[in-house]
């Protein structure tokens, strides 16, 4: 078991190498740093999306001659998840990346890529995120802050530490939610909800806190959790991103050309994000069977029920969303 492990985690850090970088000039040669960022992230150092970020580093470090370094701070370590856009907004982290719907309770156009089975495929993510960065972007710039790229996780599916047929199989099972809505749809199933960050989730499982979820394989995969759930179903209920924010002030501090150079970057780790993103996505799953986990389809009258409950939510959420929400996914299913 560990072995595959092992194997497994390799291949996600060579398939993150082999990726474009990035190829512009640098504007200087290399000098000690004039400017010094702390990019605070959630989630393991070994994961897809804090790699990304420190080949993203690297990328705005060679094309600024060594001007911008930025130091990320993997795994909470620096900052909460949930206090990360108050430290950017504040100036006491120059840039942060963000799982972007843990600000739904905030603005619900924030959870527009958690809206049940709206968006199922990276395809359809791609035409989505089109659609809501530009609201998102005036959210941020109302509060100071800059979007600069965002990376979608691949598709959610359901864990569970028993086999499940029908809706009713998940009543009473202990759910980690990780913002309103997936709290919200566990609620409508029965389940008990808690709250658990991406750097507590091991110790969560291991000691029975929660024993369910529905998130991506790439989390599963960081915290194996093959060592305590048994189930993955491959539901595909929705596909949602990190987003890159940088304090507008930081940015403002910088030169055009170092702006440009950061700008640069950021485009390239953006479409390295998505392309590994979802080339990952049917290795995680290889991994999970590897390690004993039996991985299938949700059965039709189970697919039925979370359907179900993903039409509550949709109705929830455009409610929450106004106008706004509307005209979103009016033009997402005009698009589709």
């Amino acid at each position: 078991m560990k072995k595959t492990h092992a194997l497994s985690r390799r291949a996600v850090l060579a398939g993150a190498a082999a990726l474009p970088v990035l190829s512009a000039p640098s504007i200087g040669r290399a000098q000690a740093p004039r400017w010094k960022w702390d990019l605070p992230a959630g989630y393991a150092a070994t994961n897809f999306h804090s790699v990304n970020l420190i080949q993203f580093a690297k990328d705005v470090k060679d094309a600024t001659g060594g001007q911008l370094e930025i130091t990320v701070h993997a795994g909470a370590s620096l900052f909460r998840v949930p206090e990360i856009m108050r430290a950017v907004q504040t100036g006491q982290a120059q840039i942060g990346e963000l799982l972007m719907v843990v600000l739904e309770n905030e603005d619900a156009m924030f959870g527009a890529d958690n809206i049940p089975f709206l968006a199922t495929s990276f395809a359809q993510a791609r035409r989505l995120a089109d659609l809501q960065i530009p609201y998102v972007e005036r959210r941020l710039n109302a509060r100071g802050v800059r979007y600069l790229f965002s990376v979608p996780w691949p598709p959610q599916g359901f864990y569970s530490p028993k086999a499940l047929n029908v809706p009713e199989d998940l009543r009473g099972l202990s759910f980690r939610s990780y913002g309103a809505s997936a709290g919200r749809f566990a609620e409508l199933a029965g389940m008990r909800v808690t709250t658990v960050q991406a750097a507590e989730l091991a110790q969560a499982f291991s000691t029975g806190r929660v024993n369910s979820m529905i998130s991506s394989g790439a989390t599963g995969f960081d915290t194996k959790l093959w060592e305590h759930v048994k189930f993955y179903y491959d539901v595909q209920a929705w596909l949602p991103k990190n987003m890159i924010m940088v304090n507008q002030r930081a940015w403002a501090g910088l030169p055009a050309g170092v702006q440009a150079a950061v700008t640069q970057a950021a485009k390239v780790a953006e479409a390295r994000g998505w392309a590994e993103s979802q080339r990952l996505d049917r290795t995680f799953l290889d991994a999970f069977r590897a390690n004993g986990m039996t991985v299938s389809e949700p059965s039709d009258a189970l697919r039925a029920g979370f359907r179900r409950w993903g039409e509550e939510l949709s109705r929830d959420w455009l409610q929450r969303a106004g106008a706004d929400g509307q005209a979103l996914v009016n033009a997402f299913r005009a698009a589709s």
